[in-house]
């Protein structure tokens, strides 16, 4: 890469799953909308045809907006060619194909269990772990090959995890995991502060949270808006709509989108314990006992949120294909416009271009001092030229901390069964999280059973 006044060029970014039918669409809108930065992005893919047509459809931008032509796009069969000499690596995978994570979400309901994501916790987020992690071990010993000075972001579930197994196999590696879930909470607080001030909507950069937790399970333990202490008047908002949610019960905004909900599980976590829940409530809600938010459809129903099925995903897919053929053709275009992810402007961070302080997921070094070391947790961290500065954020507090606890001793021991390819650790894990409310032997039923649902991707585990 050089450097020149305020820009820089000729960057090589490396894209492990450089095939994706969404993420990667929206990497290339946010680096269209980047003029300071250019060069070649290399996209790598297990399906080389997903990859040559994503190449296609990302010099589409350059060909349908000239002004917008700062990136090509090429795609790379093989890790030496898309690594080699990379300044920056984007990785997000699907580890396996929906017919296994239909295994991971839908598996347990034969024994009462539901999930509402099943790509993070519980049952569902150890099975995509065991298949998940041994790729990033790869990912991360061709990384220390081919870049080892490269700056990795990791926007693949689960993501602590994730992450965690990139540091396992290549300890010196300047890895961090990227996740939107924090921005949705402070879009929704701009709206608490809107309707309880009676100010204009702030922006999410307006609404300054200390965050603490792990990803999809984060919490602010503190926040301000300008002057203005966010809890109490969170707390005023809460008791008054957290019966009914945001939508005033008709529930019209969420019942029809499988990513939108009434707001009413954070709104209870904090009646109950006096801090923020900053993720969207389908996440939070499988951090819980699950006699809590996920005992069955109807309390899922009542707590305003949705069960994502797998049957949906599928259906989706249907439809990224179908629009996938669109973009190939002509027939549609990617929509520039920003997107509110926040990759590109960390990479621009970390080249010198500007300092940012943003959440991400990283291995704890004391920015959470009640925490384990080296486990990967999510805080603020500050960006600046050529450096991650985790923001030092405070202990987790007591009322939270068990939860929070128990989830990262699971996150440990699968990182350990992975790393060992250990069947009996993955089991112990399985067997232990919060989520089991199981008899030891339907628990051990239903992981032999989701098991042999998803053997093909876990055939090197003994």
């Amino acid at each position: 890469m050089n450097y020149q006044d305020k820009k820089v060029t000729d960057l090589k970014i490396a894209y492990i799953g450089g095939g994706s039918r969404g993420w990667a669409w929206t990497f290339m809108t946010d680096l269209a909308l980047a003029p300071e930065i250019s060069g070649r992005v290399y996209l790598y893919d297990i399906d080389k045809q997903a990859a040559r047509d994503n190449e296609i459809i990302g010099n589409s931008i350059l060909k349908n907006n000239p002004e917008h032509n700062n990136f090509t796009y090429i795609a790379a069969h093989t890790y030496e060619a898309a690594l080699t000499g990379a300044d920056f690596v984007i990785i997000s995978i699907m580890p396996g194909t929906f017919d296994e994570m239909e295994s991971d979400v839908h598996a347990p309901e034969k024994y009462g269990i539901y999930q509402s994501v099943g790509d993070t916790t519980s049952f569902g987020g150890i099975f995509r772990a065991m298949r998940t992690l041994p790729m990033f071990f790869e990912f991360a010993e061709q990384i220390k090959k081919y870049c080892p000075n490269a700056f990795v972001i990791n926007y693949t579930n689960p993501m602590a995890l994730c992450v965690a197994a990139l540091y396992k196999a290549f300890p010196e590696i300047k890895a961090f995991g990227c996740c939107h879930e924090v921005f949705g909470t402070k879009s929704f607080l701009g709206t608490v502060l809107k309707e309880e001030l009676g100010v204009e909507k702030p922006v999410r950069e307006e609404v300054n949270l200390n965050i603490v937790g792990v990803n999809h399970f984060t919490w602010a333990i503190s926040g301000h808006y300008k002057n203005y202490d966010i809890f109490p008047i969170y707390r005023k908002y809460c008791e008054k709509n957290h019966e009914c949610g945001v939508s005033g019960g008709t529930y019209k905004n969420w019942m029809n989108d499988h990513f939108m909900s009434a707001e009413k599980v954070k709104m209870d976590l904090f009646l109950k314990f006096g801090y923020i829940a900053a993720a969207g409530d389908r996440h939070l809600a499988e951090f819980c006992p699950p006699s809590w938010y996920l005992k069955n459809p109807e309390t899922v129903y009542n707590w305003g949120f949705q069960l994502t099925s797998v049957k949906w995903r599928k259906e989706d897919l249907l439809w990224r294909l179908d629009m996938k053929d669109k973009l190939i053709s002509g027939e549609k275009q990617i929509e520039i416009k920003p997107t509110g992810e926040e990759g590109v402007l960390q990479i621009m961070a970390l080249l010198g271009l500007k300092n940012i302080t943003t959440n991400v997921n990283l291995p704890n070094l004391g920015q959470i001092p009640n925490v384990p070391f080296g486990a990967v947790v999510e805080t603020n961290a500050f960006f600046s030229a050529g450096k991650i500065i985790p923001v030092h954020a405070g202990e987790i507090p007591l009322s939270i901390k068990p939860l929070i606890d128990n989830n990262i001793a699971v996150q440990m021991m699968t990182l350990e069964a992975a790393w060992e390819r250990s069947t009996e650790k993955a089991y112990i894990a399985f067997s232990s999280q919060l989520q089991n409310s199981l008899s030891q032997n339907d628990s051990r039923e239903l992981f032999d059973t989701m098991f042999e649902n998803t053997k093909e991707y876990l055939n090197d585990y003994n």
